[in-house]
């Protein structure tokens, strides 16, 4: 079966504000750029044999576009995230409308437990690994391991520059992710290192640029362009990256 992954087109994505140190209002955002790169992960998704899904944009919700802080997704369940910014909060049953219509069960947190989804929490292997501090909490990632019934490792983000986890760890494969180690503490960088076998580090530069922000369909490794070092290190490891201007 093809991966499915859903997408939502920019029609109405701006930098309408603030919640994290790259955003910036006075920049904004150029239009015609968006949607050029958005039409290019698209289209590198489907001649990859991805099925590509979407999502009707909606104006007000500029965000939307970033559709892996919907939820978590656990075969035919959805935990709904609860956004720790309420101009986020307002995604929610927009998502939640899409997967329920598409057959998903739709699940959500105790009141008051933040919790951003696959923004936050990433399966390697059978282990799911969660960020916390900035969006999400630590109890929020012990809920949904319960829930699930799964083996849970939250580990905290220490720079805010990195806010979630997908932003400085990407599983490639069973066994093997991409980190950024100064997003991690001590103690993150450890447990990562102890339950990833093959734990690629990323340059301070190339992580800036989001290179742990990858998508990874089958051997290929989806990356923003300016990432040398880190196109030689995939192909170290056998896979094939494939490089797309996203961002900065």
């Amino acid at each position: 079966m093809p991966p499915r992954v859903l997408m939502c087109p920019p029609d109405h994505y701006g930098i309408e504000y603030e919640i994290n140190p790259w955003m910036n209002r006075s920049l904004g955002a150029v239009r015609e750029l968006a949607f050029a790169q958005w039409r290019a992960l698209r289209d590198t998704l489907v001649s990859l044999g991805a099925a590509v899904e979407a999502l009707a944009p909606r104006p007000g919700l500029p965000d939307l576009v970033f559709t892996a802080n919907a939820g978590l997704v656990f075969g035919s369940r959805f935990l709904s995230s609860r956004f720790r910014h309420e101009v986020r909060a307002k995604e929610s049953p927009v998502f939640d409308a899409w997967f329920a219509a598409h057959g998903f069960t739709v699940e959500h947190l105790p009141d008051g437990m933040y919790h951003e989804g696959a923004g936050d929490a990433l399966f390697c292997g059978d282990t799911l690994f969660a960020g916390y501090r900035t969006r999400s909490a630590a109890a929020a990632h012990q809920w949904v391991g319960a829930a699930l019934g799964v083996r849970v490792l939250p580990v905290e983000l220490v720079d805010p520059r990195f806010y979630h986890l997908d932003t400085c760890f990407c599983p490639l494969a069973p066994g093997v992710a991409l980190y950024f180690p100064g997003a991690f503490d001590d103690y993150g960088q450890r447990a990562l290192g102890d339950l990833v076998l093959e734990l690629v580090p990323v340059d301070e530069a190339e992580a800036r640029r989001f290179a742990c922000n990858a998508v990874v369909i089958g051997n290929t490794v989806i990356t923003n362009s300016g990432c040398p070092r880190l196109q030689t290190q995939l192909r170290s490891l056998g896979f094939e990256p494939r490089e797309i201007h996203l961002a900065l």
